[in-house]
Formats: structure tokens, C-alpha cells, sequence
């Protein structure tokens, strides 16, 4: 069975950009927009992808990283080059090879099935996706003859008058037949304005072996946005954050502003939850049913239960059990689980804890690397002191049992069950169960005390 592989060109620099950084990593929602277009590649069917690096093309690998083949664009001498550069991995391969640009983060999957279908289907050497623009001013033109098949593309700075008036014009996205691509290649010569080696000069070779290159008509072409500035890259993540949120809300989310409100692509949200104003949600972060989420809450590769509110709060790969109440203020880092009905207050700053069912931590608290059982409440102030400046040490609080404000509880520690800590102790051994826990010196009260300062001045 013959192979659809993919060609992700991705050596530019994007000088517009005017950034240290290849335009291609430049994020969109959290996520480089390459990655939205071998995720793209990858639905579609494509295996393997094969990503044509050059400007900072280590930095390229290093973070889209392994699971893809990558070949080197030195020097930068035109999409036509960039395609030479990947030869090799082609050479032995029987089938299609779609050929993507890395900065066209918004074009679907879909899209690119319909294209290779009609490469197949037509028994074409090519299909190119076309879209119509009314100022195509920058792009190639589509040129067909007088039966409407397609017979060059002429790039903007090629073009003569009568060409620049064309309207359909070439949006970069391609599926060829690897070895008549390869074939074509070795005749491609940098005889234009640019001095450089078009690929789209590939299509008037195949014509002239009397091969047939089909087209497909993109309606939205939107769909083949390419941002090549920092103005361009924020209308087209606006684009993109707009159509997530259409698609939640057509799913039964409430999102009460949908230009305020921020979600990744791979988010899920279940029915009747509302995201108030201000609110991100990043990474692969699942949100139950019948949720409130935010104002101003931001939930990174995190599970939320179903019924629980969070407001004015940081959650980092966290699970939080069903029917939490979280926040204002609320610092929630990663490694915590939570089990049902637990509530997390303002100022509380919880990291690698897991949380029994009914325990409360309402405010100006810190735990790190506690267990509590259930039914515990922790006082305002309280601290597990899990840090020796070496290593990490535990605190475990069992069921019932009552943190008094103002605690410090030196790790490692174990809290029994029904144990009451006393307001204002340090805890440096452990509690056996049903018992009391005192630690702080004896009250003492001098009369006549007179201050420093009111010292200095009767002197």
C-alpha cells in the first residue's frame, strides 16, 4: 500500500517577526504554531512528518523533539531547495508526500484528507489548494488554460499585469506524487527575480511532460493564515481562540466572554460548566460538568471534578476532586490530589498533597508534600515545613483531626486521628491519635514595661 508522508518547510527565519526566535515557534494558545500543523499532518493520516529545519533549527528540534525526521536547510535558497534537502528520506518511499508550510497553524485535517482524495482519485501528479482573495497582492497566482486546468503558478514578483489580476491565487499547501516530484526537481533552476529555486515551477514541469496537476478551492482562507508579525500572529490566534470557543459553546459551555477567555486546543469541558471573564485554560486540562471556572483563574494540564468553583486562582497539573470550592487567591501546584467537597480558601498555597474528602484549608496556609485524611480543617497560618535545605521530608494529618492558626509542623511528622493542634505550636514530634498537641513557651507579662524607644525618649 503506498505511504502518505509529509514535508513541513520550517527553515525561515520571519524577519518581520523581528525576533531572536524562528518564526515557526512562535506560540499560538500556549503551543509553537508548527505543532498545530504536524498535529494537522498527523490526523490527516501522514507518517512519517518531516520537518525541513534551518534558521535556529536546533532549537526547532529541541522543542518540537523526537517522534519526526528532520533534514537541514543550510542555506535558504527557496521552497523548491528546501524540498532537495529531504531527497534521501523520499528516495525509497511509494506514494504522496504532502507539503506543508510550518506557519499555517490554522488549517485543518480535514482540508488535508480531501486534498490527498483527490490527488488519488483523479490520478493527477499533483493537487494544489488554491483560495480566492480580493487583494491577492503577495501571493502566487493560480494560472489555468481555457479548459480550467491548472498550468503554472506565477509567483508576485514574476508576474505581468494580466497575471496579477488573477484572484485565485496558491496558498503553499501541495500533494504530489513523491517520485514525479523528485524526478521534477532535478530541473528546477533558479531563473527568476529571486535567483531562488521555486517549487511552484515543479507544476509547469510536470504540464510540460504532459502530467496533470489538479486543484481544490478552499472557500475560507482563513483556514491558510500565515502571520508573518506580531500584529498578524495575535489576529490569527485571536481567530483560532474564537473557534475553540465556538465549539465549546455549541457543546453546551457557558463562556460569558468569549474575546476574554483563553483555551487550548486539546481542552475538554463538560456541559453546563461557565468560564467567566479572564480565564486560560491550557495544555491537555479536562473540566467536568456543571463547573464555574474564574474570573481571572488560570488551570494548566490539570483534571477539575464535576461542580467544583474556582475563582481568582493558579491550578498546575493538578487533580482536584469533585465539588471543590477554590480561591480567591488559590496556588494549587503540581502533584496535588484532592478527593470530594475539599475547599481550598484565599492565600493557600498547596504543592504535592493529596487531600481526603470534607478537609478544609480556608486561608493563608501553605502544605507541601502532606497527605491529609478526611474531615481535617487547617487553621489560618498553618505551615508544613517540608524543606531541611537538602531533601523533602512528609507531614501526614489523619482523619478528624483539628490544626489550630498559626502552626508549624515540622516534617518528617505524623498527626494522629481526632487530634487537636493547639493555636500558635511548632510540632517537631508526632500526635497519637485522639490527643492534644501543645508546643509554645508559657505566657509571661511584665508590668511597667517600657519599649526601646520610649526609653530613648525620656533620655
Amino acid at each position: 500500500m503506498a505511504c502518505l508522508a509529509s514535508l513541513v518547510l520550517a527553515a525561515g527565519q520571519g524577519t518581520r517577526m523581528k525576533s531572536r526566535h524562528p518564526k515557526v515557534l512562535h506560540h499560538l494558545l500556549g503551543k509553537p504554531m508548527l505543532k498545530y500543523v504536524i498535529n494537522a499532518a498527523q490526523a490527516a493520516g501522514a507518517e512519517p512528518v518531516i520537518i525541513v529545519v534551518g534558521f535556529e533549527g536546533q532549537k526547532v528540534i529541541d522543542t518540537i523533539g523526537t517522534g519526526h525526521q528532520y533534514v537541514w536547510q543550510k542555506e535558504q535558497l527557496g521552497t523548491g531547495h528546501a524540498v532537495m534537502m529531504a531527497r534521501e528520506k523520499l528516495a525509497d518511499m511509494a506514494g504522496e508526500v504532502l507539503v506543508l508550510y510550518g506557519d499555517t497553524p490554522l488549517l485543518k485535517p480535514e482540508t488535508l484528507k480531501q486534498l490527498v482524495t483527490i490527488k488519488r482519485s483523479q490520478n493527477v501528479a499533483a493537487t494544489i489548494l488554491t483560495t480566492t482573495m480580493n487583494d491577492p497582492k503577495g501571493y502566487g497566482r493560480i494560472v489555468r488554460n481555457t479548459e480550467g486546468n491548472i498550468v503554472a503558478i506565477i509567483e508576485e514578483k514574476d508576474a505581468n499585469p494580466e497575471q496579477k489580476a488573477i484572484n485565485e491565487v496558491n496558498t503553499g499547501v501541495y500533494c504530489f506524487d513523491i517520485q514525479a516530484l523528485l524526478a521534477a526537481l532535478d530541473r528546477l533552476t533558479p531563473n527568476n527575480a529571486q535567483g531562488e529555486y521555486y517549487l511552484t515551477d515543479v507544476f509547469e514541469i510536470f504540464v510540460s511532460q504532459g502530467l496533470k496537476v489538479a486543484g481544490m478551492l478552499l472557500e475560507d482562507s482563513q483556514e491558510v493564515m500565515g502571520p508573518n508579525d506580531r500584529i498578524q500572529l495575535a489576529k490569527t490566534e485571536e481567530y483560532l481562540k474564537m473557534a475553540i470557543n465556538e465549539r465549546l459553546m455549541a457543546e453546551g459551555v457557558t463562556i460569558v466572554d468569549p474575546k476574554f477567555t483563553y483555551i487550548d486546543p486539546e481542552v475538554t469541558i463538560g456541559r453546563d460548566t461557565i468560564i467567566l471573564p479572564g480565564t486560560f485554560i491550557n495544555g491537555k486540562t479536562t473540566i467536568g460538568e456543571n463547573c464555574v471556572i474564574g474570573p481571572h483563574t488560570r488551570i494548566v494540564n490539570s483534571v477539575i471534578g464535576a461542580g467544583t468553583e474556582i475563582q481568582f486562582s493558579q491550578i498546575i497539573e493538578a487533580q482536584i476532586g469533585i465539588d471543590n470550592s477554590i480561591g480567591p487567591f488559590a496556588y494549587i501546584r503540581p502533584g496535588t490530589i484532592s478527593e470530594a467537597n475539599v475547599k481550598f480558601g484565599d492565600f493557600v498555597e498547596i504543592k504535592n498533597c493529596s487531600i481526603g474528602a470534607g478537609s478544609k484549608v480556608p486561608h493563608l496556609t501553605y502544605l507541601g508534600d502532606t497527605e491529609l485524611g478526611k474531615d481535617v480543617n487547617i487553621g489560618a497560618g498553618t505551615i508544613t515545613c517540608n524543606y531541611d535545605g537538602v531533601n523533602k521530608h512528609k507531614t501526614i494529618i489523619k482523619d478528624n483531626s483539628f490544626i489550630g492558626s498559626n502552626s508549624n509542623l515540622v516534617a518528617p511528622v505524623t498527626i494522629g486521628s481526632n487530634v487537636t493542634i493547639a493555636a500558635g505550636s511548632t510540632i517537631t514530634k508526632d500526635v497519637p491519635d485522639g490527643s492534644l498537641g501543645i508546643a509554645r513557651s508559657r505566657q509571661e507579662v511584665r508590668m511597667n514595661w517600657k519599649s526601646p524607644r520610649q526609653k530613648q525618649e525620656q533620655e
